[in-house]
């Protein structure tokens, strides 16, 4: 199902939860194999420990932004994006997404949110090296690795799920 919306001078596409801005038409900008990699290899050990609480199967995308946003960023490239989630208008955390190419911003854990949970903002910030990380390195390393194993599995023709959901 597409969803498309124009806010200012941007449209916005809906995807089956892929959040899609971009200056012009709508189209496929993340192959779906990278997509259903990432999506399959989200789980409760990839997601930080203060988001635990609120994660389930049925919101898998709760606290994966930046780890897929890392993830994302090694294999598409492009620039990282960085905005604030504000309830009532109170900020409550970060949110991590992608821009790749000019005007493509992805974001495949959008529909983590709540109705009250606002994301406002968003700018380009630089991708620390891994060695500085102090948080999410295990479940960047964690979410990395299944996302490429789903993928070497897809390519390889076996197609068997990693089961990431736990």
């Amino acid at each position: 199902m597409l969803c498309q919306r124009v806010v200012g001078r941007r449209l916005e596409c809906c995807r089956e939860g892929v959040h899609v801005v971009r200056h012009g038409g709508c189209g496929r900008v993340i192959p779906p194999d990278i997509e259903r990699a990432v999506r399959n290899s989200w789980g409760a050990d990839t997601c930080p420990p203060e988001d635990l609480p609120q994660w389930s199967t049925g919101n898998p995308a709760r606290g994966q932004c930046g780890v897929t946003a890392m993830v994302l960023n090694d294999l598409l490239g492009g620039e990282l994006i960085r905005g604030e989630v504000r309830v009532n208008g109170e900020f409550r955390d970060y949110h991590w997404w992608n821009r790749i190419g000019i005007g493509v911003e992805i974001d495949l854990t959008r529909g983590q949110f709540r109705p009250e949970e606002i994301v406002t903002g968003g700018t380009v910030v630089p991708r620390p090296p891994v060695t500085e990380w102090r948080r999410l390195r295990e479940e960047y390393e964690l979410l990395r690795s299944r996302v490429m194993e789903e993928l070497d599995r897809h390519r390889s023709g076996s197609g068997e799920p990693s089961g990431g959901l736990s």
